[in-house]
C-alpha cells in the first residue's frame, strides 16, 4: 500500500471514529426526566420526592425529604428492582449495579451505578438534595434507572463496606418512572 493510500485509510479511520463518538454523544441524555415518590418503610416516617434529569453524560438528581432523623446522614441508592411492596423494601433488591463493580464512593468509577451521596437532614429531619451523577441513564435500557427503585436508608453509607455500605434498614422507597 502506498504512503498516500495509508494516509487516506488513517484519515478515514479517524473520521469514522469521530462520527461514532458524535453518534454516541447524541444518544446520551437530551433532557429526559424521571421521578419517584418515596413512601415510608420499616416503621419510619421518612418520605420524599426525587427527580432524575439526563444532561449529556451526567444525570442531575434532585430531591426533597421529610421525616428523617434530625441532623444526620442517610444512605441513598438506586436499587435494581422497581418493587417497593415489602414493608422493609427488601423487594427492591440490591444496589443497581449493571457493571458488576464493588460498592464504593459515588462517581469514583469504582462503585455501583446506584451508589449516590448521602442525604443530610436538618434539625427538623428535612433535607433537600442535589447531586450530579454518571454511570446510569434516564431510560429503560441496561444502564437505565426508569423502572427501578430509589431507597433511603436509616444510616449513612460508609462507601467501603460490601455489598451496601453498612447503611442499615431501608426507611423509604419509591419507583422511578
Amino acid at each position: 500500500m502506498s504512503t498516500k493510500l495509508k494516509k487516506v485509510a488513517i484519515g478515514l479511520s479517524v473520521a469514522g471514529l469521530l462520527t461514532l463518538v458524535a453518534c454516541q454523544s447524541m444518544e446520551q441524555g437530551t433532557g429526559q426526566k424521571a421521578s419517584a415518590t418515596l413512601d415510608s418503610r420499616s416503621g419510619s416516617k421518612a418520605t420524599g420526592e426525587v427527580t432524575f434529569t439526563w444532561q449529556g453524560s451526567n444525570v442531575l438528581v434532585n430531591g426533597k425529604f421529610a421525616g428523617l432523623k434530625p441532623n444526620s446522614e442517610q444512605g441513598f441508592h438506586v436499587h435494581e428492582k422497581g418493587d417497593c411492596s415489602a414493608p422493609d423494601a427488601t423487594s427492591a433488591g440490591g444496589h443497581f449495579n449493571p457493571d458488576t463493580k464493588a460498592h464504593g464512593m459515588p462517581n469514583s468509577g469504582m462503585n455501583h451505578a446506584g451508589d449516590m451521596p448521602n442525604i443530610k437532614s436538618d434539625a427538623n429531619g428535612n433535607a433537600t438534595y442535589t447531586a450530579t451523577m454518571h454511570g446510569f441513564a434516564v431510560n429503560t435500557g441496561p444502564t437505565g434507572v426508569v423502572g427501578r427503585s430509589v431507597v433511603v436508608h436509616r444510616d449513612p453509607d460508609d462507601y467501603k463496606s460490601q455489598p451496601a455500605g453498612n447503611s442499615g434498614p431501608r426507611i423509604a422507597c419509591g419507583l422511578i418512572k
